[in-house]
């Protein structure tokens, strides 16, 4: 009697829907960093069918404790500083709005830096016994006992260069979108359009600055398979260029926008909703400090 798992049936709207969602990380990453002179993926959908194949569904979810572990440190840094420095400006104006993304975007780098560097090498690890690391913790802590906190912090000014003005302009686009959408409390269709703003609103924060992106993943991961390439930012970008051209700059790009927009819209609606309800009826369901951070 065949005592295997079956494959799981990739014609399921619902199985496709939520490995996507949850698996975007990791299909953008390993399409970031693949190897230019064997490149082992095709595209979005060749990488997905591929994990799916050889390490099952689970496989999608490769590095899913290190943003869970953060998200709570996350939330709570973005919401402050973003609230505090919007308060601190005195002025609710769309110039404020983006300088007070980018500074939570900014402070969150501590946390998501580290977090994510262990998300990468554990999504980019084998399966099996042959595993180096046992989860996220194991992975840091193996991590600064080799390199100390220097390589916990690997990537940390692509980090930068990505969060500060991403959040900015994640921030800046939910509030354009939900003022012109016209967001008011009571309204039938409240609910459609924050899903439509936040969606949006995710997208284009990862657009603004996703060529920062596939650096960051390039540098965190330099050196997991053979001796490292890069001596930083500037030279992993010129190096990437030489090699493969502009395209490089959008590898996984379609997966994170996959991602992106339904993961993006949930949130967004979730707790613009619910923090309506804690608030009281006299609470605005849409505003600039109902923002959630554009790595969920």
């Amino acid at each position: 009697m065949n005592t295997e798992t079956p494959a799981p049936c990739l014609c399921c709207p619902h199985s496709v829907a939520l490995a996507v969602i949850v698996g975007g990380q990791l299909l953008g990453v390993r399409l970031q960093v693949q190897s230019t002179e064997k490149p082992r993926y095709r595209g979005t959908l060749h990488c997905f069918q591929t994990i799916v194949k050889q390490e099952s569904v689970l496989g999608l979810y490769k590095g899913l404790g290190s943003p869970l572990m953060g998200l709570t440190f996350i939330n709570a840094l973005v919401f402050g500083v973003q609230g505090n420095t919007l308060r601190a400006l005195g002025q609710d104006t769309p110039l404020n709005q983006f300088l007070a993304g980018a500074a939570a975007g900014a402070i969150q780098c501590v946390i998501c830096c580290p977090m994510e560097l262990a998300k990468t090498r554990l999504q980019l690890q084998g399966a099996g016994p042959a595993r180096t690391y046992k989860g996220s913790l194991d992975c840091l802590a193996q991590i600064y006992r080799r390199e100390g906190l220097r390589g916990v912090n690997r990537g940390m000014a692509s980090t930068l260069l990505r969060e500060t003005p991403s959040f900015g302009v994640y921030f800046l686009a939910y509030d354009v979108l939900t003022r012109a959408l016209g967001c008011e409390p009571g309204e039938s269709l409240l609910v459609p359009k924050l899903l439509l703003a936040g969606g949006v609103s995710g997208m284009a924060s990862w657009l603004s600055t996703y060529p920062v992106d596939v650096v960051k993943s390039r540098l965190q991961a330099d050196g997991v398979r053979g001796a490292p390439r890069y001596h930083g930012m500037l030279d992993c970008a010129r190096q990437s260029y030489q090699a493969e051209g502009w395209r490089v700059f959008t590898r996984g790009l379609a997966s994170t926008l996959l991602r992106a927009f339904p993961v993006n819209a949930a949130t967004f609606a979730t707790v613009t909703v619910v923090l309506s309800y804690a608030r009281g009826p006299e609470a605005t369901p849409a505003g600039p400090a109902l923002a959630q951070p554009s790595s969920l």
